[in-house]
């Protein structure tokens, strides 16, 4: 067994507020100071500063506490997290415990909820500003709503924000200025931070391309060097930090390019790891702080003479019980859920076995949605589902005994409710998309994975082996009892992704006769619930990975990391 792959079994765990900022502050490029703090905490006569940056990422609207999964001693344990209310009473007690301190959250943050579908993302501006956020970055979902409404929603926080890799698309390809300020610099007594903004330029290919139209994405690698030179150089920053939503894999490949020297810290976000510990690598330390806000990333950077002498960082998980909701951001939080409270409540179905999708092979959620469409499409050979990692878990039973399914929780799964699709497609081609989902999931090289799980299907049986080569992972496939025959054409249905050909089923290229059903996923899913709860999706090892854990909870290899 190879080192990388030992390390990746081992480290998998699978073996065995500031006020909001005023306009002159910003123009300034500073922003204002905690309140403050007792005379034990302030800077010490001998010039050193001490300051404390705070990291929430991949939210997703979730605004009320939620079941949240852990792996524990080789098992999954359910405990209550997050939730803004409760998140707002942590962050006012921490903050107040420092004289400099500055909130900053890395994306994803109106996508994922009902509420934000209802309202175009608009029910989440005054929550945010209320949680008093120093600097925003945008995620790869912030366009789900197109770019004016993602240009509109971010510009209605009160926060600056950050991004130097994405440009307005002039036409034919001809890039435009920035849609964001490239950085933003702190200026703490005269100490100078500069955070340094890069969202995940893989938008187009991942998401729907519509949603992204008219934005031109740039590798980081294009300007990083020559902005950490602005920063050190010329603005004589003290400290450079990226703030990033790249995925785990991807920030660890930035961190190890010559073009990251002269940054001390990527704070991440993307693919919703929990990085206990941060991760060194040959320029700098990388860390992403989960998702949901079941948890906040805690970095305390200590100055002497404008030079870093030391840093700690700690992942604090947002535990309800252990602080209390603050009860203007709970009534905030109310006000504006109000009129769709009772359609958000609305129970369509309930489960016999926890919901979840944190697995990199298959989930429950994923089962439940593969099993409605297979249910609805008996006459499909293989119905598929995109491996998402979005939607919090649902663990906890009701008085009835059993899981209840709401409306919202329905949108939570499924945030987009896109028409069902189906279409044609040779063995052979499904056999070579296999190959390159799989390569997206468990590439060599982390620059060449993409953000999401491996792709969930029903009606096929797949081994592979995730370390195996290119092109030579897909070790059996079966379609129908029997195995694949790469010259037979065979049915598929997934749901349409706005914006792709006519000849594109769920990635998969040059299908035929795709046609768009009279119907959309949450119908499907609906109908389903309604006629077979309680339900009981447990995986059904259609896909089964040979050369690791079937309990694989992370796709980072080769460093010491693990989830839980």
């Amino acid at each position: 067994m190879n080192s990388d792959r030992r390390t990746f079994l081992k480290n998998a765990g699978l073996l065995g507020g500031a006020l909001a900022l005023n306009p002159l502050d910003v123009l300034a490029g500073s922003a204002p100071e905690s309140a403050p703090v007792p005379a034990t905490l302030a800077d010490s006569p001998t010039n050193e500063v001490e300051v404390c940056i705070l990291q929430t990422t991949d939210v997703h609207c979730q605004i009320h506490p939620h079941d949240e999964l852990f792996w524990e001693d080789g098992q999954t344990v359910f405990r209550p997290a997050g939730g803004y209310a409760h998140l707002a009473t942590y962050l006012k007690r921490e903050r107040a415990q420092h004289a400099h301190s500055l909130l900053l959250d890395t994306g994803d943050m109106f996508q994922g909820s009902e509420l934000s579908v209802k309202t175009t993302g608009e029910a989440m501006v005054p929550l945010l500003n209320a949680l008093n956020y120093d600097l925003f970055l945008p995620g790869n979902w912030e366009v789900v709503y197109y770019k004016a409404a993602m240009q509109h929603l971010l510009g209605s926080l009160h926060a600056p924000k950050v991004c130097a890799n994405m440009y307005h698309d002039l036409g034919n390809g001809q890039r435009g200025e920035l849609v964001f300020p490239a950085y933003h610099i702190w200026n703490v007594n005269g100490l100078k931070i500069g955070f340094l903004g890069y969202t995940d330029p893989l938008v187009p290919l991942r998401q729907s391309p519509n949603y992204s139209k008219g934005i031109i994405y740039t590798a980081p690698e294009a300007n990083l060097a020559h902005y950490v030179d602005v920063l050190r150089r010329q603005e004589q920053c003290s400290a450079v930090l990226v703030v990033a939503h790249l995925g785990l894999s991807q920030q660890i490949h930035l961190a190890n390019l010559p073009e990251a020297q002269g940054v001390d810290y990527i704070l991440g976000g993307d693919t919703h790891e929990r990085v206990r510990t941060p991760i060194q690598c040959a320029y700098a330390k990388v860390v992403e702080p989960g998702a949901f806000g079941s948890f906040v990333g805690k970095l305390t950077l200590r100055f002497r003479d404008g030079q870093l002498q030391q840093d700690r960082y700690e992942l604090v998980e947002v535990r309800p019980e252990a602080n209390p909701a603050d009860p203007a951001m709970a009534e905030l939080i109310r006000r504006h859920e109000a009129p769709f409270a009772a359609e958000i409540g609305h129970v369509i179905g309930r489960s016999k076995v926890p919901l979840y999708r944190y697995f990199v092979v298959e989930n429950t959620i994923d089962t439940l949605i593969t099993d409605a469409l297979r249910w609805k499409l008996p006459k499909v050979d293989v119905v598929l589902s995109n491996g998402f990692r979005f939607c919090p878990p649902r663990a906890t039973p009701d008085a009835a005994g059993s899981i209840p399914i709401t409306e919202g929780y329905l949108y939570d799964m499924r945030p987009i409710d896109s028409p069902v699709r189906t279409a044609e497609a040779t063995g052979a081609q499904i056999k070579e998309w296999l190959e390159k989902e799989l390569h997206n999931v468990f590439a060599d090289k982390a620059s060449e994975r993409f953000g999401g799980w491996v792709i969930k299907f029903h009606g096929m049986k797949v081994t592979f082996k995730a370390f195996a080569p290119k092109g030579q992972r897909v070790q059996s496939v079966a379609i129908g009892k029997k195995p694949l025959d790469p010259t037979r054409v065979y049915r598929l249905s997934a749901c349409e992704r706005d914006g792709d050909p006519a000849d594109m089923l769920c990635r998969i290229k040059g299908v035929r006769n795709g046609q768009n059903l009279p119907f959309g996923l949450h119908d499907v899913l609906r109908d389903y619930l309604a006629k077979n709860s309680p339900v009981a999706p447990k995986p059904h090892r259609n896909a089964v990975v040979l050369d690791a854990p079937q309990t694989m909870l992370t796709q980072v290899t080769g460093v010491p990391y693990e989830f839980r």
